[in-house]
């Protein structure tokens, strides 16, 4: 799966979770400019995204991203 092919599948995620399809992801997009993504959207978005590809994220990773850019390269990896 390449960058691409993994935005367009977190986007789709992110929709469903905030229930919002308005929401167009980017490798800059952060939190701040979602307005439904809060503390606790953000535990249900992680748990969705391992979900949808079948892994599984440590924390210290989870902590580390500053935005969707930095979670697409951590869904990379594995």
């Amino acid at each position: 799966m390449n960058q691409d092919e993994i935005l367009a599948k977190l986007s789709g995620i992110f929709r469903e979770e905030l229930d919002n399809d308005d929401i167009t992801l980017t490798e800059e997009t952060t939190a701040e400019d979602i307005e439904e993504w809060d503390s606790l959207s953000h535990i249900q978005l992680i748990v969705a995204v391992e979900k949808a590809f079948g892994i599984r994220f440590t924390s210290s990773e989870i902590q580390s991203w500053n935005n969707v850019g930095e979670m697409v390269e951590s869904i990379k990896s594995k």
